[in-house]
């Protein structure tokens, strides 16, 4: 009696999206075999272990071939060996690009290098991410930093022409970017509460108001580095506590225009030359490369922290930066107004993000 076999013979690259994911998550092969016998795929296809065993490591050596073209996605799409769909090469590089929120938290804001790469064995243990995948994901992260640093143009457009990624994980990435490059603490004990969405929000509010980009679309390194001449001129804002009789006006215009809103007056109407002052001091500061670090941690201590302290809501919160920064228009001896603005609606944006009841 003979047998009939019928045999399909194909070029196009057969890709597992979960058998993907279980490398990307670091785990060895027979890590990953174990793990499908455990989601009862052999029950489901009738398969013995061998087969599932051999299939996954055809697998493994596919995405380590792989892995080389995805590290620069542009030869992913160009090359020829491998026959992937495009909807399949676009799974592909936004899994291998995709990052964990706990591991990022752990490095933003910190220098991508050989230093920091070392500590990822203490990242891995108190995340619980595989040392591998915690690796995959630093080494990403550094080499989109080396790709876009020197170039010109926008951060995210630079990201998502290099790396073809989405919209959204651009952005994340020219936040993770512009992080690593100004060197924001963001890892000190009381900022542990903010997610990396919080951060991410904030990153993108400095560069489209703070950087070079913001003013001169010609200019090198535009949403790399923050504008050195903005920064500088923010001194001229010290003016606004400096001078008394500007910061009574300044308190009494405040004063006039929130009272019977906001529940917290006599505590606002009492601190506001302490929550003035504070505002002021870290513009006048940010000269200096370790305030600029300091950026939000100054934010929180000198603001956030007082606040609460007194059970200011969200709204109470929101209805006294517009009004703070608003009311600055009407003081006549006051002359900096475009500058005041571009500094406190920024201050705003990202202070708002960062009160959290």
């Amino acid at each position: 009696m003979s047998n009939e076999l019928d045999i399909f013979v194909g070029n196009t690259t057969l890709i597992d999206e979960e058998v993907y994911q279980l490398w990307l998550d670091g785990y060895s092969a027979s890590d990953a075999v174990s793990i499908r016998i455990k989601s009862g795929i052999l029950e489901q296809t009738g398969a013995t272990a061998d087969v599932l065993q051999s299939d996954t490591m055809d697998h493994y050596r596919t995405f380590q071939m792989l892995e080389r073209l995805l590290h620069y996605p542009m030869k992913l799409v160009n090359q020829l060996l491998f026959q992937i769909p495009p909807c399949r090469q676009v799974m592909l590089i936004q899994k291998y690009y995709a990052f964990d929120e706990a591991f990022v938290r752990e490095v933003l804001g910190k220098k991508l290098s050989k230093g920091t790469k070392k500590d990822l064995d203490d990242v891995s243990e108190k995340t619980s991410i595989t040392l591998k995948s915690c690796r995959r994901q630093f080494d990403n992260f550094k080499r989109v930093f080396k790709v876009v640093e020197e170039m010109k143009g926008s951060l995210v457009d630079n990201i998502q022409q290099h790396f073809l990624l989405s919209d959204r994980l651009a952005r994340d990435y020219a936040a993770i970017v512009f992080f690593a490059n100004s060197r924001f603490e963001t890892g000190k004990k009381k900022l542990q509460y903010l997610t990396f969405e919080d951060f991410a929000y904030c990153a993108e509010q400095l560069i489209q108001n703070w950087t070079l980009g913001a003013v001169d679309n010609q200019a090198d390194d535009m949403d790399m580095d923050l504008d050195k001449e903005f920064l500088q001129d923010l001194k001229e804002l010290k003016i606004l506590i400096t001078d008394k009789d500007l910061l009574d006006q300044h308190k009494s215009l405040v004063c006039t225009a929130l009272r019977g809103k906001i529940g917290v007056f006599p505590e606002m109407e009492n601190n506001f030359k302490t929550l003035s002052r504070g505002l002021v001091n870290i513009a006048a500061n940010l000269t200096h490369t370790k305030d600029v670090r300091d950026f939000f941690i100054d934010l929180l201590e000198k603001f956030i922290e007082p606040c609460k302290l007194y059970n200011w809501s969200f709204s109470d919160v929101h209805l006294f930066l517009t009004h703070y920064t608003a009311s600055a228009r009407a003081l006549d001896a006051f002359k900096q107004q475009v500058l005041w603005e571009r500094y406190m609606n920024t201050v705003k944006s990202c202070l708002l993000k960062m009160y959290h009841e």
